[in-house]
């Protein structure tokens, strides 16, 4: 069964103060020479990200429900829209994310706005596919070769 979908009638999430934060994926022991060793914990990972929503007085009404009864006060996971450097400026990636904990709000902002605020944890890591790193040209430079492939080269 499909995860359920953030509502796509609320708005983004707000910039302020909006940053991915990866889970680490490696132990590392101290050594009582000074040295230290390091090895690879994990290879799926989780990353958080801080998020919060001005909403109107209905926008508001409609996000508390679908918390509530839609992913079971928090505990379900979802899809969300969440931007990741994977996106260009424009656009943003649909990923499983769910509630870390209860969110906070809503705190009226203004005469009739309400701002909520919630940490969201992302099923994995956003992240290239493995093997892009060995071309890091066609990453860098992605924009260009889009362009020549769509303006320059004639349709097939």
């Amino acid at each position: 069964m499909a995860d359920p979908v953030f509502p796509p009638q609320l708005p983004c999430a707000l910039r302020e103060g909006y940053g991915l934060n990866h889970v680490q994926p490696f132990a590392r022991t101290e050594m009582v020479t000074g040295r230290a060793r390091q090895r690879r914990t994990f290879t799926s990972v989780p990353s958080t990200v801080p998020v919060s929503w001005i909403l109107t007085g209905p926008e508001a009404q409609l996000f508390e429900a679908w918390f509530r009864y839609t992913i079971q006060d928090g505990t379900a996971w979802f899809t969300a829209q969440i931007k990741s450097p994977l996106d260009g400026c424009e656009q943003v990636s649909g990923y499983r994310c769910r509630f870390t904990e209860m969110y906070s709000g809503p705190e009226l902002v203004g005469r009739c706005h309400w701002r909520f605020r919630a940490n969201l944890e992302i099923w994995e890591r956003p992240m290239l596919a493995p093997g892009w790193e060995q071309f890091p040209d066609y990453i860098l430079r992605a924009d260009i070769i889009d362009l020549a492939v769509n303006r320059e080269w004639p349709e097939a």
